[in-house]
């Protein structure tokens, strides 16, 4: 009962300010007796307050990671200026638009004022908070200097996700093409392609080869069509649950999206820039480096670099140095193993795991930036090729006829 007293609501009021002049908004509150000793408080005498409707459609928006991130850098920021804990949260949650991420918020804050650990209360929501984010938060309560940590798993946490959406830009922009292509060609062959069939039926005459294998294809696109709408949809569905559901299956995905032409280099590197990033946190973070290793394979996001690293936990956890176990799985670059190595040789190797991290986040930035431009004239050539190659199809009856005459 006591949580659900501390459940904030949005409320509207209207009322008289101390001028006696009318005014009114809105203000968040747990009920609505609250909220009237609130606004009494500020020199308020409300005349109306009611509890603002909610939306017709749609409830909580989805919390995001960027949500997270976002909330663990103005904890960070609030922290480090000395506003406790506790009242942090309360501050962030009276900001908050998403009712989602503001009865998690509140939730968590409930937990921390019941008595319970901040790492505690994390663990109860493992759905937005993983256990490296936990783990990470546990260390700095344990060291008395979680605003320093906070905002190290803010920036972590920042990195990664921006990481993350550039590799999916990358991923979109090949899909797109493709699906342009399919749907424009599927177009043609189904809407237009018949209206020239029906005129060359009145030639009289053998239609060229090239015409008449693109006249067979739409007359079989007209018949089948819908069967190869179902049979892509189908596909592409039993794809991602073979994936979801097989872990050999998304392994083998993974292997092999590391070979393709530019989408696999940086896939490739953005692994790596993960494996610097978090491991470069972890271990900061006063992590052991074997405990860390953990962390780290779960979070490259390939099934390749995770089945390395754990390979490298085997053999730092025998006393083999980390760059030297890096450079036998011969999937990390040179200077990736340069730069660990310098770090372990100069004791500072979260400095330079950070700079390992740093390195290749700005060669996927590039790299996706290239691509980008390599595949606008790409999607204008395929179009061009697709389009001109139908055309001329169809245009090539009526040339023979006019060579005739």
């Amino acid at each position: 009962m006591a949580e659900k007293a501390q459940k904030l609501e949005s409320y509207i009021w209207e009322g008289k300010d101390r001028k006696g002049q009318k005014s009114k908004g809105e203000v968040t509150g747990p009920s609505l007796a609250l909220v009237k000793a609130q606004l009494r408080k500020q020199g308020i005498i409300p005349d109306k307050v009611k509890k603002k409707p909610k939306p017709l459609f749609g409830g909580s928006k989805k919390i995001t990671p960027f949500d997270i991130a976002m909330l663990t850098r103005q904890l960070a920021t609030m922290m480090k200026a000395g506003v406790p804990l506790v009242q942090s949260f309360d501050i962030v949650a009276d900001g908050l638009e998403n009712k989602g991420l503001q009865e998690l918020v509140i939730s968590i804050r409930n937990d921390i004022s019941s008595g319970t650990s901040f790492a505690g209360a994390l663990r109860k929501h493992p759905k937005h908070f993983d256990d490296l984010y936990c783990n990470l938060v546990d260390s700095g309560e344990r060291a008395g200097a979680l605003e320093q940590m906070l905002d190290r798993i803010a920036t972590y946490m920042e990195k990664t996700e921006t990481l993350k959406k550039k590799v999916k830009k990358a991923m979109t922009y090949p899909i797109a093409v493709i699906v342009v292509a399919i749907v424009v060609t599927a177009i043609l062959l189904v809407k237009v392609v018949p209206q020239f069939e029906s005129l060359f039926q009145g030639f009289g005459a053998d239609l060229p080869v090239f015409t008449q294998f693109v006249i067979e294809i739409s007359e079989w696109m007209q018949q089948w069509w819908f069967i190869v709408l179902l049979g892509l949809v189908a596909a592409i569905f039993l794809f991602r649950e073979s994936k979801r559901r097989s872990q050999k299956f998304s392994d083998l995905i993974d292997k092999y999206t590391l070979k393709l032409p530019i989408v696999g280099e940086i896939l490739d590197k953005s692994a790596v820039a993960k494996f610097g990033r978090v491991l470069s946190t972890t271990f900061a973070a006063g992590v052991p480096l074997v405990d860390a290793l953990d962390s780290v394979a779960g979070a490259t996001g390939n099934a390749v670099y995770r089945d390395a690293i754990l390979r490298i936990k085997n053999d730092v956890s025998s006393g083999t140095q980390l760059q030297a176990s890096m450079r036998q799985q011969d999937i990390f670059p040179v200077m990736a193993v340069q730069l660990t190595a310098i770090g372990e040789e100069s004791g500072n190797l979260d400095d330079m795991l950070r700079k390992v991290a740093e390195h290749y986040e700005g060669v996927v930035d590039d790299m996706v930036d290239n691509l980008t431009a390599l595949m606008e004239p790409m999607i204008m050539a395929v179009l061009g090729v697709l389009v001109g190659g139908l055309i001329i199809a169809m245009y090539l009856p009526i040339f023979q006829m006019g060579q005739v005459v």
